[in-house]
């Protein structure tokens, strides 16, 4: 059976953050997000990695990051640019970022031919759902999949957050996922302030999505078509084309079906600066459990 490979979505450059967040430690060894990704990727049977970065930061990416998982699992390396565009189209003028998530997984597109996992790289998914998504990944199943949190264990202590709410059916299948910013803790559940300064409150208990999803091969085809028609509607500086959103335009038209796999596991993310020593004290949680060895990667 094929094992299916995981794409870590990882060109982002923190703006909140104030700097390349993808590589900083969390670990008490020196361990990345990344590296504690990996390592549960190996777990749950994945066996292939592909990063979708970018070409300015390649070389300290691969020496910083992509060197850890020499000798351990097959890596390669693609790369998200701006005039990464279908023919015809031409990057608008002062235009100057790539065009989203949606367009960070066509980068790899010419790398993967087997079900795949997306991941962001600066987002810790917990030691149990990279497990449930490989183990739909390698079902007969050609659904795709995301793994839903509970809304409550994926917020910041420190400020607002993104997330897509979702909605479900009866059988466990997505409707739609709804992109919100701007999510803050309040009390036991959160709260968020719309466009329109209307309040939002949420119970805590509501599923959300993280951008862990998992897909058959073909989803590269839907892609580039709803690329070329996000393209066509007249882009600015500053629109991107994303994901979710491309999922849920092929749910609402019948053209395929995603399941929802809800996960028991917390978040831990470094959104903001202030972020980084609770996900390092959350990590040590998990390894004085004995979820992790401690170091992650043992020198041989």
């Amino acid at each position: 059976m094929t094992k299916p490979t995981l794409l870590v979505l990882a060109a982002g450059m923190g703006s909140r953050y104030g700097g390349l967040k993808q590589i900083e430690p969390v670990g008490p060894n020196g361990e990345t997000i990344i590296d504690y990704s990996v390592f549960d990727a190996l777990r749950a049977g994945f066996g292939r990695l592909v990063f979708v970065i970018r070409r300015d930061i390649e070389t300290q990416f691969k020496e910083i990051v992509g060197s850890r998982f020499t000798g351990k699992i097959p890596v390669e390396y693609a790369f998200q640019e701006l005039n990464q565009l279908p023919a015809g189209f031409s990057v608008p003028p002062g235009r100057t970022k790539p065009w989203g998530t949606g367009h960070a997984i066509l980068a790899a597109a010419d790398l993967i031919r087997e079900p795949f996992a997306v991941i962001n790289g600066d987002d810790f998914y917990g030691p149990n759902s990279l497990r449930i998504l490989a183990d739909h990944l390698r079902s007969s199943t050609n659904d795709y999949a995301m793994v839903g949190y509970v809304l409550r264990n994926t917020l910041s202590d420190f400020g607002t957050v993104s997330r897509g709410v979702c909605e479900m059916d009866a059988k466990g299948f997505l409707k739609s996922v709804t992109e919100l910013t701007k999510i803050e803790k309040s009390g036991n559940g959160a709260k968020c302030v719309g466009a329109d300064g209307r309040t939002t409150v949420w119970t805590g208990d509501e599923i959300v999505s993280l951008n862990l999803w998992g897909f058959t091969p073909g989803f590269f085809g839907h892609l580039r078509a709803q690329f070329a028609e996000f393209l066509k509607t007249g882009c600015d500086q500053t629109s991107e084309f994303y994901l979710p959103a491309a999922v849920n335009s092929l749910i609402a038209t019948g053209r395929e079906r995603c399941r929802i796999l809800k996960t028991p596991d917390s978040w831990l993310g470094v959104t903001y600066r202030e972020d980084r020593p609770a996900v390092a004290a959350g990590i040590n949680r998990l390894i004085t459990s004995g979820v992790y060895p401690q170091p992650l990667w043992p020198k041989t």
